[in-house]
C-alpha cells in the first residue's frame, strides 16, 4: 500500500521481510518497542520503513542480550547506544562470572564423590556476594571463639577474609567452595575452639607483634631441623632423633612462661609441655583453611607442615626427657645375650640378603608402580629403600655415616643397585672385630643385627608386593622376634615412627608372619 512518497507493509510483509514472526512483531507493537504507521479501516497493522528500521535494531540489540526496557530506551533516544552498550557490558561481565562459577561448581562435582545435598551447598557458596563471603567467616569466626579471651587470635581470623578477585581463577573459585564447606564443618570449629581454648588458659590477653614474629621464628626453627633430619632419614623414635629434639627445645623455651613461675629447662615437663602444644595444634583442617585463604586472595601457599608435625610429636614421644631412649638402649645392649648363637648374627645377615636378592632379582620393571604393605610406597621406593638400609648400616660401620637420604639410590638397574649395596654392608660387616666395636652405646653386632630386622620385615613386604615365596628366613625371623620385642617393645608407635602398632595374626601363622605383625603389618 502506499501513502504519498511512503510505503507501508503489512504485518506479515514486514515479518517476511525481517525475518521475525507475526506474533513477536505485534508483541513488540503492543510494549512500545515499534510503532505502526497506520491501520486500515479494518484495523490491520500498517507498518513504514522507519518501523523496519526499528526492528531490524531491536532484533540485534535483542541477539546481544539487551532487555525490551533497555532496547526502547536506545529506539527513543533516552538513552544512546554507546550508554546502553556500556550498561549491557557490565551485564554482560556479571553473567560470565556466574556462569564461570557455575563452570567451576561442575568441574568440582566431576572431581569429587558429591552428593545433591553437597551440590545444593556447593551452588549456594556460588553465588554469594563478596559481603556474603565475608559474613560467613565472620560468623565462623564468632561462634567458635564465643567469649574466650583471645583477641589476637580472634582479631588475625577476623582479618583474613575471602577476597576473590573480579575475575578469579578456576582454582581461586574451588578453593571458595572447599572453604565454604570447610567451616561449616563440626569437627573444625572444635578443633579452632579446643586451640582458642587452650591459648585463652595459658596465654590469655592482648599479644604483641613481637610475640608473633617470635612464634614465627620457632615455627620456622623446629621446621628447619626436622626436614633436614628426615632428609637425612632420621627415623623420630631412633637414638639420632634426640639431638634434633633437644635443638628445637631450646630454640622453643625462650618463647614460653614457665606454667608455675619456674623456668623451663629441657627436661620431660618441657618436653610433655611442648608435645601438648603441637597435639592441639595438629588438626590439619586448621592448616587447610589458612591455605585456602591464600588461594582465594591471591598469595603464596606455605608448604604443609603437617608431615613434619608428625614427625616431632613421634620423637617427643620416643624421647619424653633427654637420652631416655639412648639409656635405655645401652641398659638393653650391656645386658643383652648373643641371640644368634651358635651361627651367629653375620650367619644370619648372609641368609636374609641372599633371600632378599632373590626377591629383588625376580621384580620385573612392570611391577614398579605396585602398592606395598608400607603406606605411600611402591614397589620401586620399596626397593630403593632396601639398597638404602644397606648403604646406611655400611657407612655406620665403616665410620662414614650417609647424608644422601632423598638421593635415588635405585638407579636404572635395581638388582645391580642391591648387589652392590648389600656387599658393601656385608665388607664392612666383616672386618676384624667389627662385631665387638663400640659405635656410641652399642656393639657392632647390633649394626647388623638391625640391618637384618630391616631386611625381614621389608623383605616380607617386597614378597607380598609382587606375590613371591620368602620362606628361606623363617628361623632367622624365628630368632629375630624376640629381638625385635626387646628393641620396640616399649617404643611408641605412632603414624611418624618406624613401626605401626602390632596387628592380629591368625591361628598357626609361621615366624616370619608373626614378626610382620608385631612390626604392624596385616596378615591374612
Amino acid at each position: 500500500m502506499h501513502v504519498g512518497e511512503n510505503t507501508l507493509w503489512s504485518i506479515g510483509q514486514v515479518a517476511r521481510k525481517t525475518g521475525l514472526s507475526v506474533k513477536l512483531i505485534r508483541h513488540w507493537s503492543d510494549v512500545g518497542v515499534v510503532h505502526p504507521a497506520r491501520r486500515t479501516p479494518s484495523g490491520y497493522r500498517l507498518y513504514g520503513a522507519e518501523a523496519l528500521a526499528r526492528l531490524q535494531l531491536a532484533q540485534t540489540l535483542r541477539g546481544l542480550g539487551l532487555g525490551l526496557a533497555a532496547i526502547r530506551d536506545v529506539l527513543e533516544r533516552e538513552s544512546t547506544l554507546p550508554e546502553v552498550a556500556a550498561t549491557h557490558i557490565d551485564a554482560l561481565e556479571q553473567q560470565i562470572r556466574t556462569l564461570r562459577t557455575q563452570q567451576a561448581v561442575l568441574r568440582s562435582v566431576t572431581r569429587r564423590d558429591t552428593t545433591a545435598e553437597r551440590l545444593t551447598t556447593m551452588t549456594e557458596l556460588a553465588r554469594m556476594s563478596a559481603a556474603e563471603r565475608r559474613a560467613t567467616i565472620r560468623e565462623f569466626v564468632t561462634d567458635t571463639l564465643g567469649e574466650l579471651d583471645v583477641p589476637t587470635y580472634r582479631r588475625g581470623l577476623l582479618a583474613a577474609t575471602p577476597d576473590l578477585p573480579a575475575d578469579p581463577t578456576d582454582e581461586q573459585v574451588d578453593a571458595w567452595l572447599e572453604l565454604g564447606e570447610l567451616v561449616r564443618n563440626p569437627a573444625l570449629r572444635a578443633s579452632v575452639r579446643r586451640m582458642a581454648r587452650y591459648a585463652a588458659e595459658h596465654h590469655p590477653g592482648e599479644h604483641d607483634d613481637s610475640a608473633l614474629r617470635d612464634a614465627e621464628q620457632v615455627t620456622d626453627d623446629w621446621l628447619r631441623r626436622v626436614e633436614a633430619a628426615t632428609a637425612q632419614g632420621i627415623a623420630p623414635d631412633s637414638p639420632a632423633a634426640d639431638p634434633v629434639v633437644a635443638a628445637v627445645v631450646a630454640t622453643w623455651i625462650p618463647s614460653q612462661p614457665a606454667p608455675d613461675g619456674t623456668a623451663l629447662v629441657d627436661d620431660a615437663r618441657a618436653r610433655g609441655l611442648l608435645l601438648e602444644q603441637l597435639e592441639v595444634a595438629s588438626d590439619t583442617r586448621m592448616e587447610r583453611y589458612w591455605q585456602l585463604l591464600c588461594v582465594i586472595n591471591g598469595l603464596p601457599v606455605r608448604p604443609s607442615m603437617a608431615a613434619a608435625g608428625r614427625w616431632l610429636t613421634a620423637a617427643l614421644r620416643a624421647h619424653p626427657e633427654p637420652g631416655a631412649r639412648a639409656a635405655r638402649l645401652a641398659e638393653l645392649y650391656d645386658a643383652g645375650q648373643d641371640a644368634w648363637q651358635p651361627t651367629g648374627v653375620l650367619h644370619a645377615c648372609d641368609v636374609v640378603l641372599d633371600a632378599v636378592g632373590g626377591l629383588v632379582s625376580a621384580v620385573q620393571p612392570d611391577q614398579f608402580d605396585r602398592p606395598t604393605p608400607c603406606a605411600d610406597w611402591d614397589v620401586r621406593t620399596l626397593l630403593g629403600h632396601l639398597v638404602w638400609e644397606n648403604l646406611l648400616w655400611a657407612g655406620l660401620a665403616d665410620g662414614t655415616p650417609r647424608s644422601d637420604f632423598t638421593a635415588d639410590h635405585l638407579g636404572e638397574d635395581h638388582v645391580a643397585a642391591f648387589r652392590t649395596a648389600s656387599q658393601a654392608a656385608r665388607s664392612a660387616f666383616s672386618r676384624p672385630d667389627m662385631l665387638e666395636q663400640r659405635y656410641g652405646p652399642a656393639p657392632g653386632r647390633r649394626l647388623v643385627e638391625q640391618l637384618v630386622i630391616e631386611m625381614l620385615v621389608h623383605g616380607w613386604d617386597l614378597a607380598q608386593a609382587v606375590g613371591r615365596p620368602f620362606d628361606t628366613v623363617q628361623q632367622v625371623a624365628e630368632t629375630a622376634l624376640p629381638v625385635v620385642r626387646e628393641i620396640y617393645g616399649e617404643l611408641p608407635r605412632t603414624a611418624a615412627g618406624s613401626f605401626a602398632p602390632p596387628q592380629p595374626v591368625p591361628d598357626g601363622a609361621g615366624p616370619l608372619d608373626r614378626l610382620a605383625a608385631y612390626l604392624g603389618r596385616t596378615v591374612t
